[in-house]
């Protein structure tokens, strides 16, 4: 947590109990929106194909910031993500992605 919250934290309490429940108020609101971007991202994820209007460089950034999950907690191999990205390009690219 923000050194700054937690002192904004702290400074509105009056008591030790207050300073902890605020605390433990906080970590469960961090905590929730962790799990949410989690959920939101993975399903990102599941769903991704190259959109009709992008490029291909284009599609690997949006690609990237998909899977920049592991800062949350989730992880994928290489393996299974150079699948999912080949599995995501149109069918115009079928003669690339037969070569790997």
């Amino acid at each position: 947590m923000h050194y700054d919250l937690m002192s904004i934290i702290v400074s509105q309490c009056q008591s030790a109990k207050e300073i902890l429940d605020n605390l433990a108020t906080t970590h469960e609101g961090i905590s929730q929106v962790k799990e949410s971007m989690t959920c939101l991202l993975t399903f990102d994820y599941d769903l991704f194909k190259m959109k009709s209007e992008e490029n291909i460089k284009d599609m690997s950034n949006r690609f990237t910031n998909i899977i920049n999950l592991k800062a949350i907690g989730k992880a994928y191999s290489n393996k299974e993500m150079v699948k999912k990205l080949l599995n995501s390009l149109p069918n115009e690219w079928e003669a690339y992605v037969t070569i790997f």
